[in-house]
């Protein structure tokens, strides 16, 4: 039995004791949690200061050491979040539907943990965090990887997590770390052990995953957000919202990549929102209908389909609201696109046009946040459609099962005509 297989093994034995936990056992360990960081965050906060070292030697640039530091700010909103996170409502035994199938036969589905979930995600130890306290409160095993950069970060609030979390009484193997890609590689062979791997990271790193496994892969890939200033937009609004979404922090997937100004109102619009953000030194790319407007390097095709992460910004004009749209459905990455218009039936034909997991009316794309959603936290953005969209907090790591309950029926006495459906929907729990 490899490292990896017995690793896996033992989170699904620890999943199936974790689904039966009680919401209030669970909810212990997260406060637990947040105690134990306070009081450790002297070892987490030299372990910080050395990947940081190592990564300030190795050149890393200065939006993705940004990421990586973990400072007395990101603590204390780890702390706030883990805390909030306990006081939400469990996300299991929830009853979505209850029926009525015949009388004395009731059927109810019901959430409940996913099972063990694979984790693959970049140099933010925070991220390790909420990953962690939303797989536990979720009654989910987890299986992290991070980013080689935040090892000791990692390892640090890892071992202070587990810790805490095993002294209320929560299974020593509800969450593992690995440590090599190796372990990554092994991982996606586990499809008999592991439910679900939920990779963070660039596209291409997104399908290598799913090509290179049987288990089911929900992927979180490139944050390219756009910010469409429409005809009818209120300029000092727009204004706001365009350098909020761009520069507020640069090196998070829900920042501004790409700025689409209608042809209209580019000429008012450009030279002031530009001015403004050469002056928090964003490096502004444009087309030639751009250029004609305000001073700029010239945009090439491929960076209408970058995502940055860093002080730069591209600028398109185009002539009409559905040429945003078209724009942001060709080369976006159904993240989060924000229209910043007066015109209701503009914001709402944006809105249904476009095909994000976030689609926004005159506010920015930094508020695409399972946190600033009240979800507690997020394990990221799901970008596609299936089973979970946008920030994923606590509902997008449950599932459901049908439980039903009945009086010794049976499917012979229906096809003899003894008992028929009703199919009557029923009010509140199981009854």
């Amino acid at each position: 039995m490899s490292h990896l297989h017995e690793l896996a093994f033992l989170s699904r034995q620890a999943a199936l004791e974790l689904a039966t936990l009680s919401a209030e056992s669970r909810n212990q360990a997260l406060t637990c949690m947040a105690s134990t960081l306070l009081r450790n965050k002297d070892q987490v906060f030299e372990a910080n200061r050395e990947d940081l070292r190592r990564a300030e030697e190795s050149g890393l640039a200065a939006p993705l050491l940004k990421r990586l530091r973990f400072d007395d700010e990101k603590l204390h909103q780890a702390v706030q979040g883990l805390e909030e996170l306990a006081k939400l409502e469990d996300p299991l035994g929830r009853t979505t539907l209850a029926r009525e199938l015949m009388p004395g036969l009731n059927l109810y589905r019901v959430s409940c943990p996913i099972g063990v979930i694979g984790i693959i995600f970049e140099s933010r130890p925070d991220a390790l965090i909420q990953i962690t306290s939303l797989a536990l409160k979720s009654g989910n095993a987890v299986i992290l990887k991070g980013g080689s950069e935040a090892m000791e970060t990692n390892r640090a609030l890892y071992l202070c997590l587990r810790e805490s979390a095993v002294s209320c009484g929560i299974p020593e193997h509800f969450a593992s770390l690995l440590s090599s890609r190796e372990d990554v590689a092994a991982m996606l062979k586990e499809d008999e052990l592991i439910d679900l791997i939920i990779p963070r990271g660039s596209r291409s790193f997104v399908r290598y995953i799913m090509d290179n496994s049987r288990i089911p892969v929900l992927g979180h890939a490139d944050g390219l957000c756009h910010v469409y200033v429409d005809r009818d937009a209120d300029l000092p609004m727009a204004e706001n919202v365009t350098v909020d979404s761009k520069t507020q922090n640069v090196s998070v997937c829900n920042a501004a990549e790409t700025l689409l100004v209608h042809r209209d109102i580019a000429a008012s619009f450009l030279p002031s929102v530009a001015s403004k953000l050469r002056d928090k030194n964003v490096r502004l790319l444009g087309d030639a209908e751009t250029g004609k407007i305000i001073r700029c390097e010239m945009a090439t095709e491929e960076d209408w389909s970058t995502e940055y992460l860093d002080w730069t910004l591209s600028i398109r004009i185009v002539p009409d609201l559905d040429a945003a749209i078209r724009h942001i459905n060709q080369y976006g990455s159904h993240h989060t696109d924000a229209i910043i218009t007066e015109n209701p039936d503009h914001a709402e034909h944006f809105m249904q046009g476009v095909d994000s997991s976030g689609v926004y009316w005159n506010c920015s794309t930094r508020f695409a946040d399972g946190f600033a959603y009240g979800f507690g936290a997020e394990v990221g953005i799901a970008t596609g459609k299936i089973h979970a969209r946008g920030p994923m907090g606590l509902e997008g790591l449950t599932s459901y099962k049908y439980r039903l309950i009945g009086h010794g029926q049976t499917m012979t006495e229906v096809k003899l005509g003894h008992l028929s459906y009703t199919h009557r929907d029923l009010k509140g729990s199981m009854e």
